[in-house]
């Protein structure tokens, strides 16, 4: 076992380091220095103490000292036995458990922003209200007021659910600077059509090169959000159906219309896709869409193709 700290000279901290990375030492006990982008692939295990005074990034970061290899590793997120957490500490907590799959570099920074606030864009107010209305609602209320302020005039918009099963992020490897993620993210909620869609196609691979499969999927789920809207469409979500051998999957996605405001002619759906759909009436009106696969860009092209119609 071996220790270190911040107090430590850095010639001392390299030898410490350099004997635990070659295996001579198996316990490496150290402050929060170790957050610093110290890379041990054959780390595997990190308890964490005291967690409920770190920051949330800065407990991301220090999670992210272990499983940097094709080995199974454990991070132990630990705070003193029946010590009561302020609702702050309580969010980042449950934040840092809930976040855990590769990728969630920015779903953590934008749970962060909640929970701290986003401030004044303008003024000098360095806390704000995000946390209160989510990131996507912030952005359209920024943009609500930007258009108030240009004098162009703002039609109410169908507060839209998406939750179809496919995998839609940016990832790390593709774009490194949260920053610079964030700003992609903004410009791709901000769509509210096709010329917006593909000027942010053109900007991302002008600026980042091809596109990976997550982001493409993040594109299409944006196309997908603002021809639902034209539809009058509240919710659109989806389920994998699997027989008893868990083969050929297939996918139901529901469309959920708006009370009064289903306009589409059933007679020319039911021409197109026979049995595939399903209808049912009511308050909220709803199409059930049969895909025949789980397959994630098949799902995404079957539904923007059904929102074509």
């Amino acid at each position: 076992m071996v220790y270190a700290h911040g107090k430590m000279t850095g010639t001392k901290i390299e030898e410490i380091m350099k004997e635990f990375i070659e295996g001579k030492t198996n316990v490496l006990v150290c402050t929060t220095i170790l957050e610093s982008g110290i890379d041990i692939p054959n780390a595997n295990t990190i308890i964490v103490e005291n967690a409920d005074r770190m920051g949330l990034a800065q407990l991301y970061q220090i999670r992210g000292r272990v499983g940097r290899s094709d080995k199974q590793a454990y991070a132990y997120i630990t705070y003193k036995k029946d010590k009561l957490l302020t609702e702050v500490a309580d969010k980042r907590l449950k934040a840092i458990k809930e976040f855990t799959e590769f990728g969630s570099g920015f779903k953590i920074a934008m749970r962060d922003l909640e929970i701290r606030g986003a401030g004044s864009l303008l003024g000098e107010i360095q806390s704000g209200h995000l946390e209160q209305v989510g990131y996507d609602t912030y952005c359209n209320l920024l943009d609500e007021v930007v258009k108030e302020m240009k004098g162009i005039k703002i039609e109410p918009e169908i507060d839209l659910q998406i939750d179809l099963n496919v995998t839609s992020y940016i990832p790390d490897e593709y774009i490194a600077d949260a920053n610079q993620k964030i700003e992609i993210y903004q410009n791709i909620a901000l769509c509210k059509n096709e010329k917006d869609i593909q000027d942010v196609i053109d900007e991302i691979i002008d600026r980042f090169g091809n596109m990976p499969p997550e982001l493409e999927n993040l594109i299409d789920i944006a196309r997908i959000k603002y021809l639902a809207k034209k539809l009058n469409l509240s919710k659109i979500a989806s389920n994998v159906i699997k027989n008893k051998n868990n083969l050929n999957a297939k996918t139901a996605v529901v469309f959920t219309f708006e009370p009064n405001k289903f306009d589409l002619d059933i007679n020319e759906l039911v021409k197109r896709y026979g049995n595939k759909i399903k209808f049912s009436n009511g308050i909220k009106p709803m199409i059930t869409l049969e895909i025949p696969s789980d397959n994630e860009r098949q799902i995404l092209n079957d539904v923007t193709e059904f929102l074509k119609l």
